[in-house]
Protein backbone atom coordinates (compact mmCIF):
# COMPACT_ATOMS: atom_id res chain seq x y z
CA UNK A 1 0.00 0.00 0.00
CA UNK A 2 1.38 3.24 -1.37
CA UNK A 3 -0.12 6.23 0.19
CA UNK A 4 0.66 9.85 -1.32
CA UNK A 5 0.54 12.89 1.34
CA UNK A 6 1.35 16.82 0.60
CA UNK A 7 4.28 17.88 3.19
CA UNK A 8 5.01 21.91 4.02
CA UNK A 9 8.71 22.10 4.49
CA UNK A 10 9.26 25.26 6.60
CA UNK A 11 12.75 26.87 6.80
CA UNK A 12 13.63 27.00 10.34
CA UNK A 13 15.44 30.07 11.54
CA UNK A 14 18.26 28.62 12.99
CA UNK A 15 18.74 26.46 9.50
CA UNK A 16 17.66 23.00 8.66
CA UNK A 17 14.11 22.64 7.52
CA UNK A 18 10.58 21.13 9.91
CA UNK A 19 8.08 19.58 8.14
CA UNK A 20 4.27 19.37 8.94
CA UNK A 21 1.65 17.61 7.27
CA UNK A 22 -1.69 19.42 6.98
CA UNK A 23 -3.73 16.30 6.68
CA UNK A 24 -2.43 14.78 9.74
CA UNK A 25 -1.63 17.54 12.20
CA UNK A 26 0.27 15.23 14.82
CA UNK A 27 2.87 14.58 12.00
CA UNK A 28 5.85 16.78 12.71
CA UNK A 29 9.33 16.22 11.97
CA UNK A 30 12.64 18.07 11.00
CA UNK A 31 16.05 18.13 9.11
CA UNK A 32 19.27 19.80 9.05
CA UNK A 33 19.01 19.92 4.97
CA UNK A 34 16.14 19.31 2.36
CA UNK A 35 17.08 15.15 2.45
CA UNK A 36 17.06 14.58 5.63
CA UNK A 37 13.58 16.61 5.82
CA UNK A 38 12.74 14.54 3.60
CA UNK A 39 13.96 11.07 5.20
CA UNK A 40 12.47 11.99 8.13
CA UNK A 41 9.44 12.98 6.78
CA UNK A 42 8.99 9.61 5.46
CA UNK A 43 9.23 7.86 8.74
CA UNK A 44 6.98 10.46 10.55
CA UNK A 45 4.28 9.80 7.86
CA UNK A 46 4.73 6.14 8.32
CA UNK A 47 4.43 6.23 12.21
CA UNK A 48 1.67 8.68 11.82
CA UNK A 49 -0.24 6.20 8.98
CA UNK A 50 0.48 3.27 10.90
CA UNK A 51 -0.71 4.46 14.44
CA UNK A 52 -3.78 5.51 13.17
CA UNK A 53 -4.60 2.41 11.16
CA UNK A 54 -3.62 0.29 14.03
CA UNK A 55 -6.11 2.25 16.78
CA UNK A 56 -8.82 1.74 14.12
CA UNK A 57 -9.02 5.34 12.42
CA UNK A 58 -9.84 5.66 8.94
CA UNK A 59 -6.84 8.40 6.84
CA UNK A 60 -7.86 11.11 5.45
CA UNK A 61 -7.98 12.10 2.16
CA UNK A 62 -5.02 13.70 1.19
CA UNK A 63 -5.49 17.76 0.54
CA UNK A 64 -4.25 19.13 -3.17
CA UNK A 65 -0.46 20.32 -2.49
CA UNK A 66 -1.61 23.48 -4.60
CA UNK A 67 -3.67 24.53 -1.61
CA UNK A 68 -1.67 25.83 0.59
CA UNK A 69 0.97 28.93 0.69
CA UNK A 70 3.01 30.35 3.34
CA UNK A 71 5.85 32.13 3.38
CA UNK A 72 9.04 30.11 3.59
CA UNK A 73 6.95 27.02 3.28
CA UNK A 74 6.86 24.93 0.16
CA UNK A 75 4.75 21.90 -0.41
CA UNK A 76 6.22 18.30 -1.21
CA UNK A 77 4.57 15.23 -2.14
CA UNK A 78 5.51 12.47 0.61
CA UNK A 79 5.15 8.72 -0.33
CA UNK A 80 4.63 6.20 2.18
CA UNK A 81 5.16 2.81 1.14
CA UNK A 82 3.92 0.27 4.14
CA UNK A 83 6.23 -2.72 3.06
CA UNK A 84 9.47 -0.91 2.66
CA UNK A 85 8.12 0.91 5.79
CA UNK A 86 7.22 -2.77 7.32
CA UNK A 87 10.73 -4.10 6.34
CA UNK A 88 12.47 -0.93 8.01
CA UNK A 89 10.81 -1.07 11.33
CA UNK A 90 9.17 -4.46 11.95
CA UNK A 91 12.14 -6.05 13.72
CA UNK A 92 10.60 -8.06 16.59
CA UNK A 93 11.43 -11.53 16.57
CA UNK A 94 10.05 -14.60 15.23
CA UNK A 95 11.03 -18.06 16.73
CA UNK A 96 11.71 -20.61 14.44
CA UNK A 97 12.55 -24.28 14.47
CA UNK A 98 14.65 -26.08 12.31
CA UNK A 99 16.39 -29.34 11.77
CA UNK A 100 20.27 -29.50 10.89
CA UNK A 101 22.38 -32.72 11.64
CA UNK A 102 24.18 -33.07 14.65
CA UNK A 103 27.72 -33.25 13.55
CA UNK A 104 26.93 -29.48 11.87
CA UNK A 105 25.19 -28.49 15.11
CA UNK A 106 28.62 -29.83 17.60
CA UNK A 107 30.97 -27.92 14.78
CA UNK A 108 29.46 -24.75 15.43
CA UNK A 109 28.48 -24.95 18.85
CA UNK A 110 32.04 -25.52 19.58
CA UNK A 111 32.90 -22.44 17.29
CA UNK A 112 30.76 -20.06 18.92
CA UNK A 113 28.46 -19.86 15.73
CA UNK A 114 25.36 -17.08 15.93
CA UNK A 115 22.59 -19.29 14.49
CA UNK A 116 19.83 -16.84 14.33
CA UNK A 117 22.57 -13.81 12.77
CA UNK A 118 23.34 -17.12 9.91
CA UNK A 119 19.79 -17.99 9.36
CA UNK A 120 19.27 -14.37 8.96
CA UNK A 121 22.37 -13.10 6.76
CA UNK A 122 21.25 -16.41 4.91
CA UNK A 123 17.57 -15.40 4.44
CA UNK A 124 18.80 -12.12 3.51
CA UNK A 125 21.28 -13.46 0.55
CA UNK A 126 18.76 -16.08 -0.89
CA UNK A 127 15.99 -13.27 -0.77
CA UNK A 128 18.46 -10.59 -2.48
CA UNK A 129 18.01 -7.81 0.59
Amino acid sequence: MNKFYPALFHKAEEGGFWVSFPDLPECLTEGDDADEAYRMAVDALGLAITSRLESGEELPSPSEPDQFSEKNAYAVIVEFDSDEYRRRTGSYAVKKTLSIPSWLNEEAMAKGINFSAVLQEALKTQLGL
